[in-house]
């Protein structure tokens, strides 16, 4: 007997199918699937919330990347080092990575919100 391997699929049918509300903004801007106009106020807070997931997902990347750069630094000095900011540096990255998230970051956060609607129908 073969085993069958374990699929996001096989545990969730439902993983990657849009949701009721996205399919019907996905027919079309002008009327959803039972002929009823789409709310446009709608689809831009849908397309706002997929901006702002996708903005703070990126921060978030961002902090766990420059966290573990800054695990190797060794801070000397009249201001530098002690428990103090060891305990405090997740918070700095933190801050850092949505500050460099809202000066444009890398570019991530514009790729995710597109799959993201992509994946709503919302293209």
């Amino acid at each position: 007997m073969q085993a069958t391997p374990i699929t996001p699929l096989s545990v969730s049918p439902n993983l990657l199918k849009p949701t009721l509300v996205m399919q019907d903004f996905a027919k079309g801007p002008s009327l959803s699937g039972d002929g009823k106009p789409v709310d446009e106020a709608a689809l831009t807070q849908a397309r706002a919330r997929a901006k702002d997931a996708a903005q703070k997902f990126e921060g978030q990347f961002l902090s766990f990347m420059l966290q573990q750069m800054f695990e190797g630094v060794k801070t000397d000095g009249p201001f530098g080092g002690g428990h103090g900011e060891e305990m405090f540096r997740s918070l700095m990255t933190d801050a850092m990575g949505k500050q460099m998230t809202k000066g444009g970051g890398i570019g991530l956060s514009d790729t995710i919100q597109r799959e993201i609607l992509k994946m709503q129908g919302l293209t």
